[in-house]
């Protein structure tokens, strides 16, 4: 009540014509151990190289931090994801493009992420990765945690993972090397037009979000 969003002067499209690049967010959801994170990190170093304004929200980070107060239950982690996108969509606003790394395991969360980036550069990108392959790799040690009954809520194993039924884009992380998959996202950003390589300045087509 009584809130009235304040108009800004300067636009995101305004700040794309800044960068010399557009904004965007990548959603990367997938099972503990698919290699999400490495895979985010891999590809905003990447990015750098070239320019490009880029940014990694990585789920442990996230959790140590702004959402140190969540659990892990089904509720904790659907706020835990609410709160990300909403940061994400802010920082897409800014002109950066925001690389998300979580496990995301419900599609309502899913679902929700996407209508709020209704009208804004946004892509669900499924890291798929086999279970076995992802117990096998176990760099956290939560799978074993997980067998033995010390984690109950595990995804995966004690919790449910709800696979993506239609990803902009599937990167095969069970069997690309971590240069594959991270060519594989470049080369979708520049077919998606988001980024140029190497990243030039120019005018950009300005859109009525980004």
């Amino acid at each position: 009540m009584n809130i009235y969003p304040f108009k800004p002067t300067i636009q995101c499209a305004d700040r794309h014509q800044l960068n010399g690049h557009r904004s965007a967010l990548l959603w990367f959801t997938g099972l503990s151990g698919s290699g999400k994170s490495t895979l985010a990190h891999a590809v905003e170093a990447r990015l750098h190289k070239f320019g490009i304004r880029s940014y990694v929200l990585d789920g442990d980070n996230i959790r140590s931090g702004l959402n140190r107060d969540l659990n892990l239950s089904p509720e904790g982690r659907k706020e835990n994801i609410r709160r990300v996108a909403e940061v994400a969509k802010l920082m897409v606003d800014a002109g950066i493009l925001v690389v998300s790394a979580f496990i995301t395991p419900y599609g309502e969360s899913r679902r929700f992420i996407r209508e709020l980036m209704k009208g804004w550069p946004y892509f669900e990108i499924y890291v798929r990765c086999p279970l076995e392959v992802c117990e096998k790799r176990d760099p956290k040690g939560l799978y074993a945690k997980a067998r033995r009954g010390e984690i109950t809520d595990m995804t995966g194993i004690g919790d449910t993972y709800e696979e993506p039924e239609s990803p902009d884009l599937v990167v095969e992380t069970g069997v690309q090397t971590l240069e594959e998959s991270t060519e594989q996202i470049v080369g979708f950003l520049i077919e998606n037009r988001i980024i140029k390589m190497p990243a030039l300045r120019g005018d950009l087509p300005r859109t009525k979000a980004c």
